[in-house]
């Protein structure tokens, strides 16, 4: 009896386990989801530090403030929009995120400090809450988001309005710059999208900026679109962090500028006729399959309901998660490459996505972090030389090659990219 109670009882600590296991959170098993919420509470202290000992360091800030207190004063005019460093160059949305900060901070810089470093860990959750879903990064080099010396700066000490401008995205109303990731969102758009719910989308954001910019649409309309949405600034060199290795008359001509808007059209075509749209026979059978001019007029005529544009072309289908990462940060590193000025500032187009474009190059590791390491020295030089200048170039072009180089991705989930999985 005493033996047959015994092997009675043996399976029941294997049991005890699995309800143990079962009951474990799942951060714990997973190690990206434990290594970045240990990463967002060392940066979250560093920040802190930083915001509590480092001097703030005055750019823009009063010259913010100044442009918001003229616009809360009731001033429509663009042109009389000015702070002490320079005119309002930003649309609409700038000034009514500007407006909401100095309500929140009274217009004092350690408050707006505060403000701006929980910006910074928001941002950093959202891109390792990224890096995490695409299995492109391994998880021990999700550090090198934390390791930026300038992006900690740009956000805690300098208070850009690019910080908000990143974050959101698609937040064009803000600054101009987002506008590097349209190319490649308007290709992924037609990809998943019929186009009547392209035009739709399209119509939509177009809508956004008409109504955010009305007020000084409707009171001085010239004066509005001219400085808000100016694609011919030209940028003091002294300040560009690439290109210094360039004689200034250069630099600033005419002809520079539309040699280097040449460069960003055919790399972007190139890179999406030959990678972005391989599996469909390149760029020109995509488009045609997509734009013929049958389903065009259909789409036009029919009076935008949803349901219905989304239902045009039963070959909608839904893109991978890694593809459309892929497309997204190489569409705007493309324009980061071709771009006239970077200031020290515009770093934070791209950094946090770099560590995901170099692991998506097919180089050895050590070359991986050597060019992450490059690019970080380069913008960390003050001022700007020519050599540091010709290196970021020279890296950016190395990183470039080495995106293109990489195996095209195949974009739809389906069961050929499945397959596709299982032979890697």
């Amino acid at each position: 009896m005493a033996g047959r109670s015994t092997a009675a009882t043996r399976p029941k600590p294997p049991q005890r386990r699995r309800i143990s296991n079962s009951s474990n959170p799942k951060f714990l098993k997973d190690p990206k989801l434990l290594f970045s919420s240990a990463l967002l509470l060392c940066d979250a202290i560093l920040v802190a530090l930083i915001i509590a000992y480092v001097p703030y360091t005055k750019i823009d800030w009063d010259a913010y403030m100044s442009q918001v207190s003229g616009f809360l004063g009731g001033e429509r005019d663009y042109a009389n929009l000015k702070g002490d460093t320079r005119p309002l160059v930003y649309p609409a949305g700038f000034l009514y995120f500007y407006s909401a900060i100095q309500y929140v901070t009274g217009g004092q810089v350690h408050p707006a400090q505060i403000l701006f470093g929980i910006l910074y860990i928001i941002n950093l959750g959202i891109i390792l809450f990224i890096y995490g879903k695409t299995d492109v990064v391994p998880w021990w080099a999700f550090i090198l988001l934390c390791l930026s010396k300038r992006v900690h700066s740009i956000f805690a000490l300098r208070l850009f309005n690019d910080c908000f401008a990143m974050m959101l995205l698609g937040a064009v109303s803000i600054k101009m710059n987002v506008l590097l990731y349209a190319p490649p969102l308007l290709l992924l758009m037609l990809k998943a999208m019929s186009i009547g719910g392209v035009i739709s989308a399209l119509s939509g954001a177009a809508l956004v900026q008409v109504l955010l910019g009305m007020p000084f649409i409707i009171s001085h309309p010239f004066a509005y679109i001219s400085r808000a949405f100016n694609l011919g600034r030209v940028f003091i060199l002294f300040w560009s962090v690439n290109f210094k290795f360039v004689p200034e008359p250069i630099f600033v001509s005419k002809a520079f500028a539309v040699s280097l808007l040449i460069a960003h059209l055919g790399l972007l075509t190139a890179f999406a006729h030959y990678r972005w749209c391989m599996h469909e026979g390149g760029l020109v059978k995509f488009l045609y399959s997509r734009l013929d001019p049958i389903k065009l007029k259909f789409a036009l005529t029919s009076s935008f309901p949803l349901k219905k544009s989304f239902n045009i072309h039963s070959s909608n289908r839904v893109l991978r998660k890694e593809y459309i990462v892929t497309t997204m940060f190489v569409g705007n590193f493309i324009g980061i490459v071709c771009a006239r000025s970077l200031h020290y500032q515009f770093y934070s187009w791209y950094f946090h996505s770099l560590p995901y474009l170099l692991w998506k190059t097919p180089f050895p590791t050590v070359l991986r972090i050597l060019l992450f390491i490059g690019v970080e020295f380069c913008w960390n030089v003050f001022p700007s030389s020519l050599y540091s200048s010709a290196m970021l170039l020279f890296l950016h072009l190395v990183i470039l090659v080495g995106l293109w180089s990489a195996p095209s991705e195949y974009p739809y989930v389906d069961n050929k990219a499945s397959t596709e999985n299982k032979d890697k």
